[in-house]
């Protein structure tokens, strides 16, 4: 009988047949694969998109910003300043990279925010000198503090790009072996974008009033940094992406906060002239 037994666990075995003793547990592990199967696409998907949502998501608000430009042919409701501080933070984000490598998203983020605060800044650039009359010729290589980021071409500008990027790579070239200098590297790229919202902050308070700021835009701003924040804790990025991150959706809020106060406990009349402004990057 034991033989027998034997015999038919064997076949049973063989042919996989439900009905044997190990048909429960083989049915079990099919379930389990053709789960699998349907989870880990649908998981490939959630992290192509983050990914994509990331690397893009911060040029988003720029868009409609620079077509209004284009179409008013005027700039003033938007500052370069803002090109300014965004180009610094990316390319001292690149040249962490070298030193510490993090999430490619990021990388690509930066690069991507670097060619489109250099098309913002070639509008803006042309937009403002062909709105001026007996325009003073006024160049990156006069070394006027007093004119700085006011040139009158946008070569200037890229000089001064260039010349910013060739400097910090050098040093950075030269240090990459200094934890400490690499560390504060990293924390420089990503405190310099978390500041962007605090000149619209302080802007607000001068003027006792949001008018003018597109309370949309801000939203954009939360939901944008809220996003990337959490983006950064679960991929472990870097411990500055995170702290900075959380930095930025306080700011966010902070001004959503004074559109409130403004709104019900206004300070001064409004004007009837107003123009949106943005001043930051998601």
């Amino acid at each position: 009988m034991g033989a027998l037994h034997r015999l038919q666990s064997r076949q049973c075995s063989s042919k996989n047949r439900p009905d044997c003793c190990c048909g429960p547990r083989l049915q079990s592990v099919m379930e389990t694969n053709g789960l699998e199967w349907l989870v880990v696409p649908m998981q490939q998907l959630v992290s192509w998109g983050a990914a994509g949502a990331m690397v893009f998501g911060g040029v988003v608000p720029y868009i409609p910003q620079y077509r209004d430009i284009k179409r008013t042919q005027n700039a003033e409701g938007f500052s370069t300043y803002v090109c300014l501080v965004l180009l610094v933070a990316n390319i001292l984000r690149i040249l962490f990279w070298f030193g510490r490598r993090f999430e490619s998203p990021l990388l690509w983020q930066s690069i991507i925010m670097i060619i489109t605060m250099l098309l913002m800044l070639k509008l803006c650039t042309e937009v403002r000198v062909s709105n001026e009359l007996n325009l003073k010729r006024r160049s990156f290589a006069d070394f006027d503090l007093k004119y700085f980021w006011h040139w009158s071409k946008f070569t200037d500008y890229m000089q001064c790009v260039l010349t910013f990027t060739g400097v910090t790579g050098y040093i950075t070239y030269l240090s990459l072996d200094s934890f400490l200098f690499v560390e504060t590297l990293g924390f420089l790229a990503v405190f310099t974008e978390a500041m962007l919202g605090i000149p619209q902050l302080y802007r607000n308070h001068q003027n006792r009033s949001t008018e003018g700021m597109s309370v949309k835009m801000v939203v954009m701003w939360t939901s944008g940094d809220t996003f990337k924040t959490v983006y950064f804790i679960l991929n472990q990025a870097p411990f500055q992406f995170s702290i900075c991150g959380l930095l930025q959706v306080f700011v966010d809020i902070a001004i959503l906060l004074q559109v409130y106060f403004y709104s019900y406990y206004p300070q001064k009349p409004a004007s009837h002239t107003a123009h949106p402004v943005s001043t930051k990057a998601l």
